[in-house]
């Protein structure tokens, strides 16, 4: 079934004689989108040290049919009594990123070339650690589901848990330690909204900062952590995550955006399977997208915070520093964040004739102009965002049914026939979006989002996922 039969024989020749302990086999691999194919895929362990003592990394690598001309799959292979450490070359599903898979190109790069780099990744960051025997049947619990991600196997209504009580309880995790994350902690504190919060700080090192601080100062009902599983059973997961590395282009700060996701979202997923995501992190279209991609959730239940701070100072104005009550009832900052945002209003038929609509049309866009030009000089604080966010949760937890302008999957509104996430119209409640509230039909509106989503599907199709 291979193409290039001969080429893989002589490669895994080479993989045999440098590597013994490494076995070989033929396995059906299912695959993101369901479909299967039976693939060579080898086992065994690498050797790494790793200050100063030596370790045997198991791994598992699935060579595809177009091999070599395609870089293989590659996991790592923990037992039940190793954790895997979610780090910049692996997620929290085990499976290994490396630049030798990225840049792969026969013949310079070879199977044996990339366990080298391998091994000098994993001489950097070890990717396994050992787990108490407290944490091991957790663990194996853990490994049982990543097996069957890693397979393909995405429904994840048939891998909900059992034997938990999850309606009488509010819990909300937020992931991210930064400026952001505190504050999304303290104003869902203040607004009393949860029974509990917990606050996953994944930075390296000990708790210092604003984590300590709340630490010091004891903030009621809010846990710090570390640990994916202090998660559990949340019934919102807030990310607030932000990557802080030396990438050079905008297009590089989203992949490492990308590449630290990948790492969290399959965890926070496996803990609290009936979530609601609600990504905050930048730029928070594409963010959502990708949250939803590597979730499996439904649509309904990953959702970005969108321009629900815009349409909240939206309307605010309007009200009070223009006095347009009317107008400020159905009015709402839709579209992409930042300076493409637009005014738009709830559909209504309220103007008898054509010519009353025009007339009432020109007098509603000069105040939403001026509206506009007043927002504009209104930045979005860590706090104000945080604010939002709780307003967010407010509704999601106590199921309002109230509408905000968020992020959400837009296909096949506006003729936007691409999967990309635009701030629009929502009514929420516990599951999420319950439904999309119908826009006045406006072309230069609608050319716009059309605009937006052009650019993010052009932007989302060059990131790895």
């Amino acid at each position: 079934q291979y193409k290039f039969r001969d080429l893989t024989i002589e490669e895994l020749k080479d993989v045999s004689k440098t590597y013994p302990n490494f076995t070989f086999s033929m396995n059906t691999y299912t695959f993101k989108d369901g479909s299967q194919k039976d693939l060579l895929n080898f086992s065994g362990t690498v050797p790494v040290k790793y200050a100063g003592n030596s370790y045997n990394i198991p791994v598992r690598l699935w060579i595809l049919d177009s091999h070599p001309f395609a870089p293989p799959i590659c996991f790592l292979k923990p037992t039940a009594n190793m954790g895997i450490a979610v780090g910049k070359h692996v997620d929290a599903r085990g499976r290994i990123y490396l630049p030798y898979l990225q840049n792969w190109s026969h013949p310079k790069s070879t199977l044996t070339g990339l366990i080298k780099e391998m091994i000098a990744k994993f001489e950097e960051e070890l990717p396994l650690y050992s787990l108490s025997s407290s944490d091991a049947a957790r663990q194996s619990e853990l490994l049982s589901y990543i097996a069957k991600i890693t397979e393909g196997e995405t429904d994840m209504k048939s891998r909900s848990k059992t034997g938990r009580n999850e309606g009488c309880f509010n819990k909300i995790t937020v992931v991210g330690a930064g400026d952001l994350g505190i504050a999304c902690v303290l104003a869902v504190a203040a607004k009393d909204v949860a029974d509990k919060v917990v606050l996953l700080d994944l930075s390296e090192g000990a708790a210092k900062g604003g984590t300590m601080d709340l630490e010091i100062f004891a903030v009621p009902n809010v846990e710090i952590s570390k640990d994916f599983s202090a998660s559990a059973d949340s019934k919102v997961v807030v990310l607030t995550v932000n990557s802080l590395g030396n990438a050079q282009t905008y297009l590089d700060v989203i992949q490492s955006n990308v590449d630290l996701f990948r790492g969290i979202i399959p965890a926070v997923s496996h803990y609290s399977q009936n979530a609601v995501l609600l990504v905050a992190s930048h730029p928070v279209e594409v963010m959502t997208f990708v949250s939803w991609k590597l979730s499996s959730f439904p649509k309904s239940r990953v959702i970005g915070v969108g321009a629900n701070l815009d349409s909240e100072r939206f309307r605010y104005i309007l009200t009070n520093l223009l006095k347009a009550e009317v107008l400020a009832k159905d009015a709402w900052v839709i579209g992409e964040q930042g300076e493409d945002k637009v005014p738009s209003w709830t559909s209504c038929n309220v103007a008898a004739n054509q010519t009353e609509a025009m007339a009432a049309r020109n007098s509603r866009e000069k105040v939403a102009n001026r509206a506009m030009e007043v927002l504009k000089g209104k930045g979005q604080r860590s706090w104000s965002v945080g604010l939002s966010v709780a307003d967010l949760v407010d509704s999601i937890l106590k199921d309002k049914r109230k509408v905000h302008s968020v992020s959400t999957l837009a296909k096949g509104c506006c003729n936007i026939n691409s999967e990309v996430f635009l701030s629009l119209p929502c009514v929420l409640g516990t599951s999420g979006v319950i439904e999309m509230v119908r826009l006045e039909e406006d072309p230069l509106v609608q050319e716009k989002l059309q605009s937006s989503a052009g650019s993010i599907h052009d932007l989302q199709q060059q990131l790895k996922l």
